[in-house]
């Protein structure tokens, strides 16, 4: 286990180098302005909230930061990627560097869920059986579902889908991770099970997250950094900071 620094302590964030980087930027859905003036980062070591409520632009935020959505007004560093330049063609080394879990799962339904992470690593290039099968038993672990690899997803609870996810999220040990409304269409324990898997593997992996939710009572639990969208903008919000 790698050493673990105080997580999100304003003074340590400071001088810990940015994974996310945007300036002065306009967030478009094709041509539609969803955020204006957007300042924005993320640090190594950071846990970072996008709060608002539907609509507000969370995700496309994090569509823009995985190369989903066209940016093209403002200045924008993902990963050592700049967004302003990114080519269609490098869309994909960007994605690989990044942890994506989405709100509606995306499993295989007719492939175990060994198989589906498999497909995971043998889709960017993997092809060694050992070193996958460790991988993925690895990723499995981290979300306690290792007795969980020959069944198939609708015959898990939608709890254990959504740590398969995470798993996935995992695999490739991501640079950064985007959470997108992961909780959402989840009932309050499981949603507080989950949020406590994302705190346990950020607190031990140190691998900076991006969770956005409508959720504000998660920041008081599980705290972080905030950022708050809505009504076209997005604000940093250090008032209800707690380390």
């Amino acid at each position: 286990m790698s050493q673990v620094v105080e997580i999100n302590n304003p003074i340590v964030s400071k001088i810990m180098p940015r994974v996310v980087d945007i300036k002065n930027a306009k967030i478009m859905h094709h041509k539609h302005l969803v955020l204006d003036n957007v300042n924005f980062e993320v640090r190594k070591g950071d846990f970072v909230y996008l709060i608002g409520r539907t609509g507000s632009g969370k995700s496309s935020l994090l569509k823009t930061l995985y190369g989903d959505l066209e940016f093209n007004i403002g200045e924008a560093d993902v990963c050592g990627y700049n967004l302003k330049t990114l080519k269609k063609s490098d869309v994909p080394n960007l994605r690989r560097r990044l942890g994506i879990v989405f709100q509606d799962f995306q499993l295989l339904s007719d492939r175990t869920i060994f198989d589906n992470l498999e497909f995971v690593l043998r889709a960017i290039g993997w092809t060694d059986k050992s070193k996958i099968k460790t991988t993925i038993e690895e990723s499995l672990e981290m979300v306690k579902l290792t007795d969980k690899t020959q069944k198939y997803p609708s015959q898990l609870s939608g709890g254990e889908q959504q740590r398969v996810v995470i798993a996935r999220a995992l695999l490739n040990h991501p640079e950064l991770i985007l959470a997108d409304e992961p909780t959402g269409n989840l009932d309050p324990e499981t949603t507080d099970e989950i949020m406590n898997l994302f705190y346990s593997i950020f607190k031990e992996t140190q691998t900076p997250m991006i969770f956005a939710t409508h959720n504000y009572q998660l920041i008081e639990k599980y705290p972080g950094i905030i950022y708050m969208c809505g009504y076209n903008s997005i604000s940093r919000d250090d008032s209800h900071f707690v380390r």
